[in-house]
């Protein structure tokens, strides 16, 4: 019985140890999303329902904003019309034609961007299409 506990106990740290290897592969919270990553459709999402699908470009349209292409069917949960997209800090924005910020994302994951809402309902972008998309 002693030995299965010993034998348990260094199982379980050998796999504690090496998790944060594996989560560090695909975690840059915090980060801002470079151009040359974000090229490609991205699914915008709310309360666990798609809205529509975002292409990002890493083409520039103007001196700090890089081209978005975003349907109609966005501003279910945008506010206003996406022209183009802007690294932050720690994420990315959307901005409208004129360069105003639309919405700001905080960086999750490579593949994860989420902007919280007064609602308490966060939109979420999150790399690829959707289901539907």
């Amino acid at each position: 019985m002693r030995t299965f506990v010993i034998a348990a106990g260094l199982a379980a740290s050998a796999l504690l140890g090496a998790a944060p290897t594996a989560l560090a592969e695909d975690n840059q919270a915090g980060l801002p999303l470079a151009p040359s990553e974000a090229a490609g459709p991205w699914t915008l999402a709310a309360g666990g329902h798609d809205i529509c699908v975002v292409t990002l470009s890493a083409r520039k349209t103007g001196s700090a904003a890089y081209a978005a292409q975003a349907p109609a069917s966005c501003a279910a949960g945008l506010p206003g019309a996406v022209a183009g997209w802007q690294p932050t800090a720690d994420g990315m924005r959307f901005v409208s034609a004129g360069g105003a910020p639309l919405t700001a994302f905080n960086r999750w994951s490579n593949s994860l961007f989420v902007s919280h809402r007064a609602s308490g309902v966060d939109l979420q972008l999150r790399r690829g299409r959707g289901p539907a998309g």
